[in-house]
């Protein structure tokens, strides 16, 4: 009953009396992955863009460790007055079922602010294999078990799940090779250490187009813009569609219209210039759009990758 009163007195001010009670101070925005990844440079990106509109610095904290639920956790223990807000990725609804005993509850503590961007995943062969296809990947599979390997960027992440999926979706058995981050996987695949590897688009078009790594296809519903002429698993016979993506979230108890006043400037800052050249030359997509639609998101993501993490009897051990 007191978060209902709280936020009924919150929304019974006029929308110009709250928009000018915050921000009145810097925003702090936490980003629980190391400098320099994917989701920390859009972080940084439209934190520049929102500091120029709302008046006020946004500043990056990054804080990793223990797959972002540290970041996640200092977040959560926050005042929720807009003023402390954290970057989230796929790891934060993957969290939700794989790890026991987190110290916050994602749908409780939280509310969506905005979705930011995302990036596709294609699934790419070490040129070793031989495997140009869906098609050949399956026989070769099938005919010696467990013997090709793949490649993530850490038990439990997505490229992992990705895995999971596609070993489900043919039938077929592989093996998995954890490792801590894209880049040290990406290396071992380019060294014909691993056989397959689910990654982001935009590390490995450089190494698709150069013929070092076999794109199998992209992890999309439909094809990509940045890649057209890669066929979707998909189209393949294979439905698994797998990304990165990054939003923002507050804590739940935060007043309705800050999180509107945010998700609007979030919205504003992915069609600024700067924002949509960087994107555009990363191969990431924005996904401007309401709080509403990145609840409804982020309860999808949550239900897909506890399915996957339940059928294959995943755990962090």
């Amino acid at each position: 009953m007191q978060r209902r009163h709280f936020i009924a007195a919150a929304t019974a001010l006029p929308f110009g009396a709250r928009a000018e009670a915050w921000p009145a101070k810097p925003v702090h925005l936490i980003v629980p992955f190391p400098p320099g990844g994917t989701t920390d440079v859009v972080s940084r990106l439209v934190a520049t863009e929102v500091s120029k509109t709302i008046g006020q610095p946004v500043v990056v904290d990054n804080k990793p460790g223990a797959g972002t639920v540290i970041g996640v956790d200092a977040a959560a223990k926050a005042p929720a007055d807009g003023y402390t807000l954290v970057t989230v990725a796929n790891s934060f609804c993957i969290n939700q079922t794989l790890v026991k005993n987190l110290p916050y509850d994602g749908a409780r503590d939280f509310r969506p602010v905005a979705l930011m961007g995302l990036s596709e995943h294609v699934l790419v062969a070490s040129p070793e294999t031989d495997i140009r296809n869906i098609a050949r990947l399956f026989v070769q599979a099938k005919r010696q078990p467990g013997k090709l390997t793949y490649a993530s960027f850490g038990n439990g992440t997505s490229a992992h799940l990705a895995g999971e999926m596609l070993k489900a979706a043919l039938g077929i058995d592989l093996t998995h090779v954890p490792y801590k981050g894209q880049a040290p996987a990406l290396n071992d695949l380019l060294g014909g250490q691993v056989s397959l590897m689910f990654g982001n688009w935009p590390e490995l078009r450089a190494h698709v187009r150069s013929g070092k790594l076999n794109a199998l296809g992209m992890a999309t519903a439909k094809r990509s813009v940045y890649a057209p002429d890669i066929a979707t698993l998909t189209e393949q016979g294979v439905a698994v569609v797998s990304n990165s993506w990054s939003g923002v979230l507050a804590r739940s108890a935060t007043p309705d219209a800050v999180v509107q006043r945010l998700n609007a400037e979030i919205n504003a800052a992915l069609k600024a210039d700067a924002v949509a050249h960087a994107f555009g030359e990363g191969g990431i997509g924005a996904l401007p759009g309401p709080p509403e639609r990145f609840a409804a998101f982020i309860a999808s993501e949550t239900e897909t990758y506890a399915q996957v993490i339940r059928r294959a009897n995943i755990t962090l051990e």
